[in-house]
Formats: structure tokens, sequence, C-alpha cells
């Protein structure tokens, strides 16, 4: 009977440290992240939370779904970087300290963008940035270098900067039936099985191969 891989383990692949599953490293409350979804970098991937999750003081989250792809120098950058863009300048005086801490109250109520969410199934090209706020549809494809600003929809495939759309990989009536299938919902056992016809089937047997089928 086929096996599912192990969502559980640190390094999915022993010979290559440099790729981590990020479900079992997150500690954050703030981060959520779905089953094997993985970060590959040769540095130093169990960093993920402090090097590419950043200015995450809060209470915003992080949420990443299953079977997304990331690739090294992914950044998420959160509401925390924020600055006052409403007076003469944006230097951030109360957090350096002596009696400028006494203004503290002017850093309250900065602008926020809500929670930065991925759908599932997401590829993320080396060196993208994703801003606050940022909602990336299931299937995307964020290209190298791209700063993802705003909204990517399911099945986008995005580059630039500030990210652009550069097609959808199926037509609308197609991903209507990929979204209604959630193939990554299904069972782990039912996934294993199917396993050739997720990667290269058509969607026509995806549907068939479906556990509702």
């Amino acid at each position: 009977m086929p096996v599912p891989a192990d969502p559980t383990v640190l390094h999915p692949m022993p010979e290559q440290p440099r790729v981590v599953l990020l479900k079992p490293l997150v500690k954050s409350p703030l981060i959520e992240v779905g089953e094997y979804s993985y970060y590959d970098d040769p540095d130093d991937p169990t960093a993920f939370e402090t090097r590419n999750v950043l200015h995450h003081y809060g209470p915003e989250k992080l949420v990443i779904g299953k079977f997304c792809a990331l690739g090294t120098g992914v950044r998420f950058i959160m509401n925390g970087a924020n600055h006052r863009m409403d007076g003469p300048s944006t230097f951030p005086f109360p957090i350096m300290g002596g009696s400028w801490s006494d203004h503290g109250d002017l850093l309250a109520g900065l602008p926020t963008r809500g929670d930065t969410v991925v759908g599932n199934d997401v590829w993320f090209g080396h060196d993208t940035m994703v801003m606050p706020g940022a909602r990336i549809g299931h299937g995307a494809i964020i290209g190298s270098g791209a700063v993802v600003t705003g909204e990517v929809p399911d099945y986008g495939i995005v580059g630039g900067n500030p990210a652009g759309l550069i097609r959808i990989r199926h037509c609308e009536r197609d991903v209507a039936r990929l979204l209604a299938l959630a193939w990554w919902d299904w069972p782990p056992e039912h996934i294993t099985a199917h396993v050739r016809t997720i990667m290269s089937g058509s969607i026509t047997d995806l549907e068939a191969a479906a556990p509702n089928a």
C-alpha cells in the first residue's frame, strides 16, 4: 500500500539539509503553515522565522497554505515595517530610546493591511518579496525577484516590481474545476495513490481520481 510522505519531518530530504518543511519548523503563533510546504536555502533554512519573515511584531498573521514551494530568499514583509507618512519625517524617533521614547504614542495606530495570506500549491521563485497584506491565490506562480504588493489571482503567474500579471495558467472554466477539486485537501493516502495524475494528468483525469468520483 502506498505510504504518504511524513509531514512532520523537518528535513524531508536528509541528503539535502537546505530543504525544510515549514509546518514542523515554525513556532510563532502568528505564522500558520499547511502541511508539506517547504523552504529551500543553502545557508540556514531553519532561520526562516527570523530571516524571511521580517518586522513581524503582530497582531497580523502570515498564513501559508499546503504544498507551497518557497525558493531561496523569499521574504515576507509584515505590517511592523510601516512608518508614519503624514508628517515632515518618516523616521521612528521613539524606538531609539532616551527622551525620544516618551513619544511612543506617535507610533500608535500605524496603517495596517491585515493578514498576509498565501493559498495552496503556490510556487515562489528566488528572492521574491511579499508586502504586508498581500493575498496570493491557489496554484499561483511568483516569478523570481517579484515584489507582490496586492492580490494575485488563483493560478496566476506574476513577475516584476511591482508584480504584474503575466497570464493565468488555465482558462476560467478550468480554474473553477481545479478549485472545486481542491486536491490539496484530499486524504494523504489518496493523494499518494494519485501523485502522477496530480503532477502530470489532465484536469479531467484529476476529476476522475477525486475521492468522491
